[in-house]
């Protein structure tokens, strides 16, 4: 018998996904349980597995195709006789054996030369061009991952450049001892040409001064019939040339606007056009930070953990969100009412190459520095690996962004929707800043608070502000 197996809900309440990549082909026997498909929703990859034991019918969807939820994307044999499929199957087999006949060496060799790899791994793979199934795996059990598609890339790359030849063809001799590219002309004041010669420029619109010569009359440059000829042919060729590269050449480029990308630009649009943003700028000198952070660093490293300046920012954000509870809190316009949430889930604004994702550390308050570091490097790493689970990124009510990580200062963050405030983070430069009558250098990073104006006021937005720059500016108050 047959089993067809519909495109689950991968997320919560996904509508479609994509079809990223097939782990599997007409004819493979899976396990229940095995992932068969990749399929990217508007937050992740995800594998999607086999609901049964059996074999590969046949694949109703391919890959890069959209598929709503619910629509059959691939069959099974579940019975191993095949005879429920013998329709389908046969055709296939015929189709199949037509066209290569395959040898049991290579089902045998098809069978073990299934890659592992994570999603990440595979979508890097395929926009770069690299064949997968050449990647060693680094991991123990042998899974790929995208630094592995990155090294190999690299070596690849490496490989290749060390046999290759210049693209550049030398001229051909041929052509003549005189030759000159049609774009370096020359630029005389004087020439002189026979009457039948100028007579030959003006019919070419050739500028006889800009024609190359070696030949002299009287001690003057001398011009003949043949090397207009033979300038006009070349700046014709070079016309030509130009022509043709503006006619291959792709001066645009369409990108689906879709999956990840698309989610992004449609929660950015909900909250500028639903929340009145109000933006907060400020500065704190964190000196004794950057000080504390590089006493601690060495003992986190030791317990294996890699301590940057975010957690302690987490701690300062919390403590302050304690003094004001309208920054940790939501409007819930359906029942036109404040939501003051008394626990305290941060999200992490990260980079990706599939663009923003913000995991969220849980209950923040309850967590020291390492822990918080441990959770937010795994969260992180996963994001950015495609890896991370929906519900990894669900339930903040505070988020924190860290632009200045590119080198910026300041900036304009948009409310991560239904939260009322996100805080950014600007990069950490030495500032002069007058202490005791004297100008000395300090650790100075600036701030960036945006604000759901309907239910924070300005004022609160920079006592909370005042709140964070206290705790980050002394940083022994966070151990209070």
């Amino acid at each position: 018998m047959t089993h067809e197996f519909e495109l689950p809900d991968v997320g919560e309440g996904v509508a479609e996904g994509e079809i990223v990549n097939w782990l599997v082909e007409t004819g493979d026997p899976v396990e229940e349980d095995q992932p068969v498909v990749e399929v990217e929703t508007d937050k992740a990859v995800v594998e999607v597995p086999s609901p049964v034991d059996g074999t590969v019918a046949e694949r109703r969807a391919k890959a890069g195709e959209i598929v709503p939820v619910g629509d059959v994307i691939i069959v099974f044999d579940t019975d191993g006789d095949g005879k429920a499929t013998e329709t389908e199957t046969e055709t296939e087999a015929e189709s199949e054996a037509e066209a290569e006949p395959a040898s049991t060496t290579d089902v045998e060799a098809e069978a073990t030369d299934r890659v592992f790899a994570a999603p990440s791994a595979r979508r890097l793979a395929r926009e770069r061009g690299v064949d997968i199934s050449a990647v060693e795996g680094s991991d123990p059990s042998g899974r790929i991952t995208a630094e592995d598609v990155r090294a190999h890339a690299e070596e690849t790359r490496a490989e290749a450049s060390d046999g290759v030849e210049s693209a550049v063809q030398p001229a051909d001799e041929s052509e003549g001892d005189t030759f000159t590219p049609a774009s370096e002309g020359a630029d005389r004041d004087r020439t002189l040409a026979v009457p039948a010669t100028r007579k030959l420029a003006d019919e070419e619109g050739v500028d006889i001064d800009a024609v190359p010569t070696d030949s002299e009359h009287d001690g003057e440059p001398f011009v003949t019939a043949e090397q207009i000829e033979a300038y006009t042919e070349r700046q014709q060729a070079a016309q030509a040339a130009d022509t043709r590269a503006l006619q291959t050449g792709e001066r645009e480029e369409r990108v689906p606007y879709k999956g990840i990308r698309r989610t992004i630009g449609q929660q950015m649009e909900r909250s500028k056009f639903t929340a009145p943003h109000v933006t907060h700028h400020d500065e704190v000198d964190v000196t004794e930070l950057v000080e504390t952070r590089d006493d601690l660093k060495q003992v986190a490293k030791e317990r294996g953990v890699s301590l940057t300046y975010m957690p302690f920012v987490m701690k300062a954000v919390v403590a302050a969100l304690k003094d004001h509870p309208y920054l940790n809190a939501s409007l819930d316009e359906s029942t036109e009412e404040i939501v003051l949430k008394n626990y305290y889930n941060v999200g992490i604004a990260v980079a990706t190459d599939a663009g923003l994702m913000v995991p969220v550390i849980d209950d923040v308050n309850r967590k020291g520095l390492l822990q918080l570091s441990s959770e937010m490097n795994e969260l992180v790493t996963k994001a950015r690996e495609r890896e991370i689970a929906r519900e990894e990124m669900q339930g903040g009510t505070f988020t924190i962004t860290n632009f200045g990580a590119v080198g910026g200062e300041y900036a304009t963050p948009i409310i991560n929707h239904p939260e009322s405030a996100i805080l950014g983070l600007g990069e950490i430069k030495e500032k002069p800043r007058v202490i005791d009558g004297e100008i000395v250098p300090r650790k100075v990073m600036t701030l960036s608070l945006s604000i759901d104006h309907r239910i924070i006021d300005g004022a609160v937005a920079g006592s909370f502000t005042n709140t964070v720059k206290q705790y980050l500016n002394n940083p022994a108050l966070l151990l209070l």
